[in-house]
Protein backbone atom coordinates (compact mmCIF):
# COMPACT_ATOMS: atom_id res chain seq x y z
CA UNK A 1 0.00 0.00 0.00
CA UNK A 2 1.17 3.50 -1.00
CA UNK A 3 0.24 5.33 2.41
CA UNK A 4 1.04 4.93 5.66
CA UNK A 5 0.69 6.12 9.35
CA UNK A 6 1.76 9.66 9.86
CA UNK A 7 1.80 10.84 5.73
CA UNK A 8 -0.04 13.88 4.80
CA UNK A 9 -2.46 13.37 2.14
CA UNK A 10 -5.67 15.15 -0.07
CA UNK A 11 -8.97 12.91 -0.70
CA UNK A 12 -9.43 12.76 -4.97
CA UNK A 13 -12.89 10.97 -4.73
CA UNK A 14 -15.63 10.78 -2.84
CA UNK A 15 -18.07 12.70 -0.56
CA UNK A 16 -15.04 14.54 1.27
CA UNK A 17 -13.19 15.09 -1.89
CA UNK A 18 -10.43 17.70 -1.78
CA UNK A 19 -10.07 17.94 2.19
CA UNK A 20 -6.50 17.04 3.40
CA UNK A 21 -5.51 15.38 6.88
CA UNK A 22 -3.18 12.91 8.30
CA UNK A 23 -3.39 9.16 8.51
CA UNK A 24 -4.16 8.29 11.52
CA UNK A 25 -4.69 5.06 11.00
CA UNK A 26 -3.53 2.11 8.25
CA UNK A 27 -4.88 -1.05 7.39
CA UNK A 28 -2.90 -2.81 4.53
CA UNK A 29 -4.41 -6.06 4.76
CA UNK A 30 -7.86 -4.11 3.48
CA UNK A 31 -6.46 -1.44 1.89
CA UNK A 32 -8.42 1.07 3.70
CA UNK A 33 -6.82 3.90 5.87
CA UNK A 34 -8.56 6.36 8.45
CA UNK A 35 -7.51 10.13 7.69
CA UNK A 36 -7.82 12.94 10.63
CA UNK A 37 -11.57 15.18 10.10
CA UNK A 38 -12.19 13.23 7.02
CA UNK A 39 -15.07 10.69 6.15
CA UNK A 40 -17.40 11.70 9.49
CA UNK A 41 -20.04 9.40 10.56
CA UNK A 42 -22.49 9.51 13.48
CA UNK A 43 -22.02 6.79 16.25
CA UNK A 44 -24.90 6.50 18.65
CA UNK A 45 -23.96 4.98 21.90
CA UNK A 46 -26.26 3.23 24.39
CA UNK A 47 -27.29 4.60 27.49
CA UNK A 48 -24.20 4.41 30.51
CA UNK A 49 -23.82 5.00 34.27
CA UNK A 50 -21.46 7.76 32.82
CA UNK A 51 -24.07 9.25 30.35
CA UNK A 52 -27.45 8.48 31.32
CA UNK A 53 -29.01 9.78 28.47
CA UNK A 54 -26.92 7.98 25.69
CA UNK A 55 -25.29 10.08 23.04
CA UNK A 56 -24.41 11.39 19.45
CA UNK A 57 -20.04 10.86 18.68
CA UNK A 58 -18.69 11.60 15.17
CA UNK A 59 -16.19 9.17 14.37
CA UNK A 60 -14.10 8.82 11.48
CA UNK A 61 -14.24 5.90 9.05
CA UNK A 62 -11.95 4.44 6.88
CA UNK A 63 -11.36 5.45 3.24
CA UNK A 64 -10.11 3.37 0.25
CA UNK A 65 -6.57 4.00 -0.44
CA UNK A 66 -7.02 4.30 -3.39
CA UNK A 67 -9.33 7.44 -3.32
CA UNK A 68 -6.25 9.24 -1.56
CA UNK A 69 -2.66 10.98 -2.78
CA UNK A 70 0.47 12.02 -1.26
CA UNK A 71 0.26 15.99 -0.81
CA UNK A 72 2.63 18.25 -1.87
CA UNK A 73 3.25 20.60 1.13
CA UNK A 74 4.93 23.59 -1.31
CA UNK A 75 1.47 23.45 -3.87
CA UNK A 76 -0.94 22.13 -2.12
CA UNK A 77 -1.86 19.60 -4.29
CA UNK A 78 -1.61 15.22 -4.75
CA UNK A 79 1.56 14.29 -6.19
CA UNK A 80 2.44 10.47 -7.28
CA UNK A 81 5.60 8.82 -5.10
CA UNK A 82 7.46 6.38 -6.87
CA UNK A 83 9.00 3.70 -4.78
CA UNK A 84 12.84 3.69 -4.70
CA UNK A 85 14.53 0.70 -5.92
CA UNK A 86 17.22 -0.92 -3.85
CA UNK A 87 20.55 -1.45 -5.59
Amino acid sequence: MHIRKGDQVIVIAGNDKGKTGEVTLAMPQKNRVVIEGVNLRWKHRKPTQQSPQGERVQVEASIHASNVMHLDPSSGKGVRRRVAKES
